[in-house]
């Protein structure tokens, strides 16, 4: 079997684990209450909505790349789990910064909220919108924690760090932005504890740990981290510069929110005409001009520079690292098209 057929193989086992998990809870809770069906879909709609897989992919590369089983299932449930912790994050920061689109479609918040309105409820649709959608995060949480909690020791030590690192980066990213702090280093710290632990580093030592290899997490940490920050920051660009048809939700959310993202901390330290820009929703003009000053300052090319040298940072990291040689070609590869996607 390929290398391709295995990693494959791995991922579609984990959607299968994942298919399996929601479609017996949704079974089990309809037959309590029918509102419960909406309830548990909201986590299955954002779960199985075109996502890419990316933090399972990693827990089942640093399994294997750490010479564990592929047809491991311990390292399947954590991979599963991984990604219906995504789905809480999503769907707390979809609340958070009050977003209509995520993947293309409306947000469970704002679905809700018009599901209330439509039906002429009690109460504030907005808040029974973002009601639902908190809790439907709370469900996928549990859900990811119920699939590991067999896990042993080492692993279980990663997961719980996980846990609390997003968290944690959740709280200051609103805190800071709340504020209006322009610290390009602790917006980078931010972005790393928010996302780039849970999106990559954590998930490798995750898969490590169950391999039997803690050894190895110096060195997934050291591929994990500047490749998790390559990530966020390519994120920021996204907003700031993608095509909502691409990306399947608002671009320029960051400067609507006063997101405070290493981008515009860095922008509004450079450049008077920014800091005015951004202390004000940008709409669209604004957000145009944003873009505009962004370049011409050359912030969005030191982001670039920046993004390219932290994947050099990452594949050194891995390239003399005692791993299954045919998976670090693949972290090495991997590299390229997490720091330089479109969406």
């Amino acid at each position: 079997m390929s290398d391709d057929d295995v990693l494959t193989r791995s991922l579609d086992d984990v959607q299968r684990r994942i298919d399996t998990v929601l479609t017996q809870e949704s079974a089990r809770w309809t037959a309590v209450d029918p509102r419960c069906a909406a309830f548990v879909d909201t986590v299955t709609a954002i779960t199985t909505a075109k996502g890419k897989l990316l933090r399972p992919r990693f827990c089942l590369l640093g399994h294997l790349a750490a010479g564990g089983d592929p047809g491991e299932a311990q390292a399947v449930d954590a991979a599963a789990a991984l990604e219906l912790l995504h789905s809480f994050a999503l769907l707390r920061d979809d609340v958070l910064d009050d977003s209509p689109l995520r993947r293309g479609a409306v947000t469970a918040h704002e679905r809700h909220a018009k599901d209330h309105r439509a039906r002429l409820l009690r109460g504030e649709p907005r808040r029974y919108g973002e009601g639902v959608a908190n809790l439907a995060a709370d469900l996928a949480h549990v859900y990811a924690d119920r699939l590991t909690r067999t896990l042993p020791a080492a692993a279980r030590a990663v997961w719980d760090e996980t846990r609390v690192e997003v968290t944690v980066g959740q709280y200051l990213d609103i805190a800071v932005a709340a504020e209006g702090v322009a610290d390009p280093e602790l917006s980078r710290w931010i972005a790393v504890c928010k996302s780039g632990r849970y999106t990559i580093h954590r998930p490798l030592q995750l898969g490590a740990a169950l391999a039997g290899r803690p050894d190895l997490a110096d060195v997934f940490e050291g591929y994990g981290l500047p490749l998790g920050e390559a990530f966020q920051l390519r994120d920021d660009l996204i907003d700031a510069f993608g095509d909502s048809e691409d990306t399947g939700k608002p671009t320029g959310l960051d400067f609507d929110r006063f997101k405070m993202s290493y981008l515009l901390s860095l922008a509004v330290r450079r450049d008077e005409r920014i800091r005015e820009l951004a202390a004000a929703p940008a709409g669209p003009e604004g957000a145009a001009r944003m873009r505009e000053l962004l370049v011409v300052t050359g912030v969005a090319d030191e982001v670039e520079q920046r993004i390219a040298h932290l994947v050099d940072q990452a594949r050194r990291a891995v390239a003399d690292a005692p791993l299954v040689p045919r998976w670090r070609t693949e972290l090495t590869e991997l590299t390229t098209r997490v720091a330089y996607r479109d969406r």
